[in-house]
């Protein structure tokens, strides 16, 4: 059993994660922005003393750090960390000046909300030789396709990000998984037609995958794990 942090576990990916982690015994703690968005679904904390939700703002430090305290008084300690939460914009590299504010919303969100929340519990994680870090990228953080500038540029710091602290934490047992999928069925793919919405990779399968991290010793965790639906050339 482990006691899990999960971000953007609202809705896509990261919902189907927590869904998953809860059904395999699980202690989760989900920040969001709306609390209430639980109510009367499998993850409503109402109903199951294994799940805690707290109010988490990626771009708020102050919520980052009420979560964390809240967590580890309800279930004494945390052993990973998922990184879920992320938002989009179509800013290109030539953008205006009206757009300039999709630059500093994406690297609020994409890159400091992860970086800033992973210092906050980083204390905890090297109390347990075992302990998990798993975040979800992009193949925009692997190579750079059409003109998404600014979306592109901080999935690509993430990455980096991502590495410093696999070296960081090795030597106290922090494995670090960053995985990059391609086209995910979910809200941000909700309008591409360039492929069939069954055809792309389901949330479900990604919250397999992270199952099947969680349950692996030390000596064979991946670091990144890249996922396409789409052959690319």
């Amino acid at each position: 059993m482990r006691r899990i942090l999960i971000t953007g576990a609202s809705r896509g990916i990261g919902k189907s994660i927590a869904e998953r982690l809860l059904i395999e015994g699980n202690k989760l703690s989900l920040g969001i922005r709306d609390i209430n968005c639980f109510d009367n679904t499998g993850l409503d904390p109402k109903n199951n003393d294994n799940i805690l939700v707290s109010q988490y703002d990626a771009r708020n430090k102050e919520s980052m750090s009420r979560w964390v305290n809240y967590t580890i008084n309800k279930f004494g300690s945390i052993d990973t960390l998922i990184h879920c939460a992320g938002i989009f914009h179509r800013t290109n590299l030539l953008f205006s000046d009206e757009e300039e504010y999709q630059i500093k919303e994406l690297w609020e969100t994409n890159l400091l909300g992860p970086w800033y929340l992973t210092r906050e519990v980083w204390k905890e994680l090297k109390k347990n030789k075992e302990s998990r870090v798993i975040t979800l990228i992009s193949m925009s953080g692997k190579r750079s396709k059409s003109n998404l500038a600014g979306y592109t540029a901080s999935k690509f710091a993430l990455m980096g990000l991502c590495q410093t602290m696999r070296n960081e934490g090795w030597d106290s047992g922090i494995r670090v998984t960053t995985i990059s999928p391609g086209w995910v069925n979910t809200d941000m793919a909700k309008d591409i037609d360039i492929i069939d919405k069954s055809l792309m990779t389901q949330p479900k399968d990604i919250a397999s995958i992270v199952a099947s991290i969680l349950k692996l010793p030390n000596s064979c965790i991946p670091f990144d794990i890249s996922i396409n639906c789409n052959l690319e050339k």
